[in-house]
């Protein structure tokens, strides 16, 4: 096949997965405020931002633009949530029309941050009055501020995450040809994201958790690495779960990252799904090398201290398939019943048994048949959510 060929092949599959591009601006405040009752709005939430977009000065209302910057932003938004929400949804609307919060996921409010000493001061007081615990969420691939954003809500809201949203949010271009891009802006946001645990690990949190979803699980172990070459890879004590979903990561080189991170003292789980549309597209760009967030060896994988959860015969909230983690219903409240209990006092041996039980549970609440396989470095488990 020609060069030529191939480039057209890969814009034609990206098309084909992404869908029509352009749906969305990517503006995440509304041009006019809309009030709604009270009653309509199921919940408000502040979601803390460190960032390395630029600010969108061109266009405001996107907040932060695809653009790179050589320092970390900081923010905090706030974000409604409509009533109606479905669980693992999130209810937006498309192209440039204002969100309405009895309907839409809202975002009512920014707050800017001169610099991280007064994120610092302001992100640790939420982390003291909500318990002591921060989930940072690192998002992927073709994500806009406002998706961020969004996801991250609906994260928080759908597994009610009993601690502060801290979002990492790094240079994505938000567009489907912009994969090399991303790359490169995912790379160059490291230093910064370590920088960002560092300073969340000198707060009063106790536990720090991260969820990682693709090409942002490339982010995450980076900086995982380089904390681990410095000898402090858990945060002094205070890193929690570390959830990988989708990795868009070569084999080899995640591989090679854990090697030198060392086998997890904490629950660290890597989310693969062999019918992952998204990250074919990733394989065919990157040589035809397989993806961790698609590979069918979870033994090897597990070798290395990592469970490694295959949701293959789940269902995805779109023909994707590339963010069961927190589309599916069933995975987010099992996602939810895993968040809640701290790492430090999360078992391996009593988890299996309440994954099962939860998975019965909704299974028979729906009338579902699927499977969920999780290989530890131990044991393989199964656990059906459905009867």
């Amino acid at each position: 096949m020609t060069v030529p060929s191939k480039i057209f092949l890969v814009v034609a599959f990206a098309l084909a997965v992404t869908g029509c591009a352009g749906q969305n601006t990517h503006d995440l405040l509304n041009k006019t405020t809309i009030t709604v009752p009270a009653a309509d709005i199921a919940a408000t939430h502040q979601i803390f931002v460190a960032t390395t977009r630029q600010k969108a000065m061109k266009a405001p209302r996107q907040v932060f633009d695809g653009d790179r910057s050589p320092t970390t932003s900081f923010a905090s938004v706030e974000v409604t949530v409509p009533k109606i929400h479905q669980l693992g949804a999130i209810e937006r609307v498309k192209g440039s029309a204002n969100s309405n919060p009895a309907k839409d996921f809202t975002a009512t409010g920014v707050t800017f941050y001169e610099g991280a000493p007064q994120f610092a001061k302001a992100v640790g007081a939420d982390i003291a009055m909500r318990g002591d615990r921060a989930l940072v969420f690192v998002h992927g691939f073709n994500n806009g501020f406002d998706d961020g954003i969004y996801r991250l809500t609906q994260i928080a809201h759908d597994t009610k995450y009993p601690g502060t949203p801290v979002l990492f949010s790094w240079a994505s271009s938000g567009k489907t040809t912009g994969y090399i891009y991303d790359k490169e802006s995912a790379s160059a946001a490291r230093d910064d994201l370590e920088a960002t645990l560092r300073m969340l690990a000198k707060s009063r949190a106790k536990s720090i958790d991260i969820i990682a979803h693709s090409m942002g699980t490339w982010v995450t172990m980076e900086a995982l690495r380089q904390l681990a070459i410095t000898g402090d890879r858990d945060l002094g004590g205070k890193l929690g779960y570390v959830i990988l979903a989708s990795p868009d990561i070569d084999v080899d080189v995640f591989k090679k990252q854990m090697i030198r991170y060392g086998k997890p003292d904490k629950p660290f789980a890597v989310l693969l799904s062999g019918d992952d549309r998204a990250l074919r597209l990733s394989t065919l760009i990157s040589g035809d090398k397989p993806r961790v967030g698609d590979y069918g060896d979870a033994a090897d994988l597990a070798s290395y201290g990592v469970s490694v959860v295959d949701l293959t015969k789940t269902k995805g909230g779109d023909r994707l398939n590339h963010a069961k983690f927190a589309d599916n219903p069933f995975l987010v409240q099992l996602l939810g019943d895993r968040l809640r209990a701290p790492a430090g006092l999360a078992s391996e041996e009593t988890a299996p048994a309440q994954l099962d039980n939860l998975g019965q549970g909704l299974g028979k609440a729906v009338g579902s048949v699927a499977e969920i396989v999780i290989t530890t470095p131990f044991k393989v488990l199964t656990i059906a959510t459905g009867g």
